[in-house]
């Protein structure tokens, strides 16, 4: 990569941290994606500032009385705590990341083999459904800290997270991975491969081969690899001309979408398949043209359940900035940094 190029990545992360910190972001997902990317960026670049932004946030929202319940959802905020933890070793974000595994492990609701249903209240909204997006609020979030504290049960019950969303999710035909599954109907709901849901799977699975040691001793990481090898392979044939992924992946209707086009081109450069690198060149400018001079990204859509029908995705607002674009785009500029030299 060449030298201008990684100080224009390094320049449109700094606007990107800024605008995300300048955000109002709560305990929830929205701020679990966000700061991760966050995280993630600080990582690759060494700047403590980053991280100490993270940290001042977090001690205000624990000094506000947040983080006394959890769900799938609110779990993605495990992901900063434990950067925090590393970093600062301050007792309390590891009292929260252990409490949020507490609700994972026992109390949050399962279905079939020990599957996560997807939750986002303390209600029962979606009874018996699996979605995309637990596996980077929960499935990855459980992966880090059993990686961390050597549990293997922990580490088991993460790859079992993994190995039955690819059964529930993943199209064998078509390499490609459906929003939802409701184990009570035994369907596929609306029945829609929806990009950010491509982009949860695509980039959660990346991880599991880059984050576990000796991963080729679990047998459940060869679903994991070759779910992620299937679907990589199927998703660069659904590229755009302009370097970005729809909103529906199959659908030339649908709006391109920023949030599912960083997630994925961040899987691709994770995996490092050399077959793959032009796709994940070719996203750069795309990506960069939708990050404003003061860091918010533009063409993200709302947050999505798993809609009704086809008009339902294609009718999401992509108006307004939230979290999980800043985070993932974040996290796209932060992997293909950090492999620079690949590029």
């Amino acid at each position: 990569m060449e030298v201008a190029q990684k100080e224009k990545i390094l320049t449109t992360m700094s606007a990107l941290v800024q605008r995300t910190m300048a955000m109002d972001l709560t305990w929830d997902w929205e701020g679990g994606v966000a700061y991760y990317g966050i995280c993630r960026a600080a990582k690759v670049t060494e700047n403590k500032a980053y991280l100490q932004a993270v940290k001042e946030r977090v001690d205000e929202l624990i000094a506000l009385g947040c983080g006394d319940s959890w769900t799938v959802n609110k779990c993605a905020m495990g992901h900063c705590l434990l950067d925090l933890y590393q970093e600062y070793q301050e007792p309390i974000y590891w009292e929260l990341v252990e409490s949020k595994i507490t609700y994972l492990q026992h109390d949050a609701l399962r279905f079939g083999e020990g599957v996560l249903q997807h939750t986002v209240s303390k209600n029962d909204d979606f009874p018996q459904q699996a979605w995309a997006d637990t596996l980077f609020m929960a499935a990855f979030f459980m992966l880090r800290v059993g990686i961390i504290k050597k549990d293997e049960t922990l580490i088991l019950d993460a790859l079992n997270q993994y190995y039955w969303h690819i059964k529930f999710l993943q199209n064998p035909e078509t390499g490609l991975f459906y929003h939802g599954y409701s184990h009570v109907e035994q369907s596929h709901l609306s029945g829609i491969y929806w990009g950010r849901a491509n982009a949860w799977a695509a980039y959660t699975m990346s991880q599991v081969g880059a984050r576990l040691p000796e991963a080729y001793l679990y047998p459940q990481f060869m679903d994991v690899q070759g779910s992620l090898k299937e679907q990589l392979a199927s998703l660069k044939g659904f590229q755009t001309s302009d370097g970005l992924w729809r909103t529906i992946i199959d659908d030339e209707k649908s709006y391109e979408e920023v949030s599912a086009s960083a997630g994925i081109a961040a899987a691709l450069a994770v995996n490092g398949n050399p077959l793959q690198r032009k796709y994940v060149e070719k996203a750069l400018p795309a990506i960069l043209a939708n990050v404003t001079k003061d860091g918010r990204v533009l063409n993200v859509s709302a947050g999505t359940a798993v809609m009704k029908d086809r008009l339902g995705y294609q009718s999401i607002s992509k108006d307004w900035q939230h979290g999980w674009g800043q985070g993932l785009v974040l996290t796209y500029l932060a992997e293909l940094f950090m492999r620079a030299d690949q590029f």
